[in-house]
């Protein structure tokens, strides 16, 4: 279940009849667990009550208390063994008419009458496993919106045949940018009186919903005309007039109205039922675009980015640097002014803006900044000297464009009644002036300059009647600023679609040098490059930590760097999560760029900010800008090779049972190899497949089941539209390659996790073959099994090769190809020898433990451990005649070596 699905089911509980038996169990299901284990409850066979409740493990512990006693009982719950024993998240008591509930890890509480549970809905997300925010948690509004306006917009399609045609979306999301901005105005005071839209739409629609569409129409055509010295509007009746000039353009255009039925008012009447003035425009914004997208609405609510995760692209990009400016003003008058101007002039542009959040935030936070200013100089904020005509965007989602704009508006109207006053507030906001300008587009194809011109001759803002009147400063011969930031989407080169890919050839088509394996973002972060070489505007961007890793480096940032850009500042890799099921998240990096070469530059981690010199695309501070792959080691290394392709081949690939039943009917054990890539390598898991040279294809094929499936296999790829498998036709009792099942190799894992602290590589035997999710050294010498599971060459991993999520991707070009080491004497090699012997000795003391068991960063054997340590420093040694102090260390060493041997190369040649 979503969040908005959630909302609705507490909501129906606690306006539902209370029944003391069913309770524990419908709110159970309200958070989407399943009859099944509801009804594990109820039998007693999974409910570990000690109080006469429903315990859920690792969930909740719920009690129906006697009347007026939910306190007493929520101490009961608190109290109680299994409560602890069962690791319960949340305790929660009600005696029908009230409720208590508590969050046992942060002592969090939540109370009320019962009748109000469904506005604590958010206190209880984490049941469903859907992480949360304080501002959810505490303010249900914007989830319930985005669940009214959902059921309404699904209804107008499913009664409004003809605007579901996509030329009639557009007006169909400017329509509900209109209802959106009315409910938000009656509850704000911006229309006079009480729920003025709500209730006339109420008090003059007939109830089966007939006439609704000729009184939205009337309203909307009221509010883009303007009165004349108060007196009515020609032609408008009273109950229409009572409404002000709106404009702005929001009303402008004649885009028509759905017809309504009886459900369809009912659900706006039900949306109008909302108190709109304590909406989250940032967090409502981002919520609302999946009402609108088919694709989306599945995740409905769940669309959030946290506020700290946007300062941490808003704060050092430009906002930092404004707040040291007033730190070192004091209460300088002249500065604070001088400061004040510049805020005045400073553009935020955000080329994949979605509902607006990065700009939303830029604004509030430049607006609390202008407030402190004033206090300093002791002085009314009348007006701000900060214009929604600052802020700019690009959105290819129509609907996602005017919530945009719509949330800026209305961010603005909430930063007048914070700073200003109500009143001041409301006499400011109409008629609508103009609001972000946000484009609706392909950002990787509309000319950026035209979107956010390079000059701006005016801070003086205009709607369609002239002037508005917010505040111009004195001056204006200042230059502007502009930033650039957003988090565009984000496809790896293998995900991409056509339409994906032509915008990157479009976007690289000025470019020597291929693109093929570029992300997606790289297209922002090139037009970027562009879009600043005519206007000096630093950029920054949220992208997944792949753009700094792998293959990524030599496309995209080697070609960036050779245009005389360079890292800004950069935040190393985090999890960007949202309000989401199951914490989901993907792993990114924040990259800010510009063409500067003076100024600090500073690497930040969590908890850490470092100053430096030089940020290279791997996001260190060493002097190099790019590792290429290399078909062969440029070190003095054994081969790696990759592992065996086996598309199209289902029929060779065998279950251990199924290996073990042929072996049954008479198939010699040598006609089978175990078949194994890095899951199966790391778990201990096991399969296998068919292992037929030429000459014995004969005798393979004298049973019956072998031949079956050769047959198979042949069928599969006489039927692939793939050139490469129908060329395979002739040999069906053979993978691709028929290679990896040497006398010995060492097994390298190609993904792997980045909790363990060593790369999980090992031995495997002649009757292993390595499948193509796996690399392989053949027959190599056990000293390179030293290198492999050394700490040195995690760190050379972790830092040139690409990533899956934030897991190690291995790869033999980039990685072990690429990977500096000394020139080893036979005695180094025999010493390393050792340790990596006993590393496998240490492993096989543990038998059967699994690679993933003894390498479990809690769970090490100390003798393992132990092998490992002294296997680093004797390696270390080598390299610098002592142990390093920490990766950067090491990395400094490798980046050292790697840029002196590539020199030596290229100058060889």
């Amino acid at each position: 279940m979503n969040a908005v699905e959630i909302e609705e089911a507490v909501s129906a509980l606690a306006e539902a009849p209370f029944d003391a038996n069913e309770f524990p169990f419908s709110f159970l299901a309200a958070f989407g667990n399943k009859e099944a284990t509801i009804k594990r409850l109820r039998t007693g066979n999974t409910n570990k009550s000690d109080v006469g409740g429903v315990l859920q493990r690792n969930n909740i512990h719920i009690a129906v208390a006697p009347e007026g006693q939910t306190v007493e009982t929520l101490g009961n719950l608190r109290a109680s063994a299994q409560t602890q024993r069962q690791k319960a998240k949340f305790i929660l008591a009600t005696d029908g008419t009230h409720f208590e509930a508590e969050e046992i890890v942060s002592g969090d509480v939540a109370s009320g009458p019962l009748v109000d549970l469904g506005n604590h809905f958010g206190f209880f997300l984490p049941l469903a496993g859907i992480s949360t925010v304080k501002e959810v948690k505490n303010n249900p509004i914007d989830i319930k919106a985005t669940g009214r306006l959902n059921r309404l917009y699904v209804q107008i399609l499913k009664d409004d045949p003809d605007w579901q045609a996509a030329g009639k979306r557009s007006d169909l999301n400017r329509f509900m940018a209109r209802l959106i901005f009315c409910f938000f105005a009656e509850d704000t005071g911006i229309f006079p009186g009480e729920d003025l839209f709500t209730t006339t739409v109420r008090t003059m629609t007939e109830a089966d919903g007939s006439n609704t569409h000729d009184v939205l129409l009337r309203l909307f055509d009221a509010m883009n005309v303007k009165a004349s010295d108060g007196a009515a509007r020609p032609g408008f009746p009273s109950w229409a007039d009572a409404f002000p000039y709106v404009n702005g353009g929001l009303f402008k255009d004649d885009i028509g109205c759905p017809t309504f039925t009886r459900t369809s008012r009912a659900y706006l009447l039900r949306a109008g039922e909302l108190d709109w003035k304590t909406i989250n425009p940032d967090i409502f914004g981002s919520m609302i675009q999946a009402v609108a997208d088919d694709d989306e609405r599945g995740e409905l609510g769940m669309h959030y980015t946290s506020v700290p995760n946007i300062q941490k692209v808003l704060d050092p990009l430009f906002l930092d640097d404004v707040r040291d400016q007033l730190e070192a003003a004091g209460t300088n008058k002249r500065k604070l002014f001088n400061l004040r101007q510049r805020l005045s002039r400073i553009r935020v542009f955000d080329p994949a803006c979605g509902s607006g959040n990065f700009l939303v935030i830029a604004y509030i936070r430049m607006r609390e900044i202008e407030d402190e200013i004033m206090r300093r100089r002791g002085e009314a904020l009348d007006r701000s000297a900060i214009s929604l005509t600052q802020f700019y965007g690009i959105e290819i989602k129509s609907f996602a464009a005017e919530i945009a704009r719509l949330s800026l508006l209305i961010a603005e109207f909430q930063c007048d009644v914070r700073f200003i006053g109500q009143m001041e507030a409301r006499a400011l906001v109409l008629p609508l002036h103009a609001t972000g300008a946000i484009v609706t587009g392909n950002a990787l194809r509309i000319d950026w300059e035209e979107v956010c011109p390079p000059v701006t001759a005016s801070a003086e803002e205009q709607d369609l009647g002239g002037p508005t009147g917010r505040l111009k400063l004195e001056g204006g011969g200042e230059e502007w600023e502009t930033y650039i930031c957003g988090n565009p989407p984000f496809s790896g080169s293998r995900k991409q679609t056509e339409e994906n890919k032509r915008d990157l050839q479009f976007v690289f088509s000025s470019y020597d040098g291929s693109f093929r394996n570029a992300d997606y973002v790289a297209g922002w972060f090139m037009r970027s490059l562009e879009y600043s070489r005519a206007t000096s505007a630093r950029f920054c961007f949220v992208a997944t930590n792949s753009i700094c890793q792998g293959q990524q480096v030599s496309v995209v940032w080697s070609l960036i760097y050779s245009l005389g850009f360079r890292i800004r500042f950069a935040h190393r890799s985090f999890q960007w999560k949202n309000l989401a099921a199951h914490n989901a998240g993907v792993t990114v990096v924040i990259v800010c760029v510009d063409g500067r070469d003076s100024g600090p530059r500073y690497l930040i981690d969590e908890n850490t900010v470092s100053k430096v010199e030089y940020i290279n695309p791997y996001l260190t501070n060493h002097h190099v800008v790019s590792v290429r792959d290399s078909r062969k080691p440029i070190f003095a290394l054994p081969p790696m090779q990759y592992g065996v392709y086996y598309s199209k081949s289902a029929g060779l690939m065998l279950s251990p049972d199924e290996r073990d039943t042929l072996v049954k009917d008479g198939v010699p054990n040598d006609f089978f190899r175990q078949f194994i890539g890095s899951t199966e390598y790391i778990n201990g898991n096991i399969r296998y497949c068919l292992w037929i040279r030429d000459d014995r294809l004969d005798e393979a094929l004298q049973f019956s089941s072998l031949e079956a499936r050769v047959d198979s296999v042949r069928h599969d790829r006489e039927n692939s539209t793939d050139g490469a498998m129908k060329r395979l036709v002739a040999r069906p009792h053979q993978f691709r390659e028929v290679k990896g099942d040497d006398a010995w190799k060492i097994f390298v894992p190609i993904v792997s996790s980045e909790a363990r602290e060593y790369l999980p590589n090992g031995l495997a035997g002649p009757e292993t073959v390595p499948t193509n999710k796996a690399f392989y050294l053949p027959e190599a010498p056990l000293w390179a099994l030293s290198l492999l599971i050394s700490r040195i060459h995690l760190s050379w991993i972790a830092t040139v090769c690409g990533r899956l999520r934030s897991d190690f991707s291995y790869s033999n070009t980039l990685g072990w190809n690429t990977f500096p080491i000394p020139k080893l004497t036979e005695s180094d090699k025999a010493n390393l020898t050792r340790c990596a012997e006993d590393i496998l000795l240490a492993r096989e003391a543990h038998f059967p433990a699994t690679i993933a068991e003894l390498y479990d960063p809690g769970k090490m054997p100390d003798d393992l451990r132990a092998a490992h340590d002294r296997n680093d420093e004797t390696l270390e040694r080598i390299y610098i005649g002592r142990r390093f102090r920490n990766d950067t260390e090491r990395l400094e060493k490798l980046f050292d070596m790697y840029t002196k041997m590539t020199a030596k190369k290229e100058k060889a040649s």
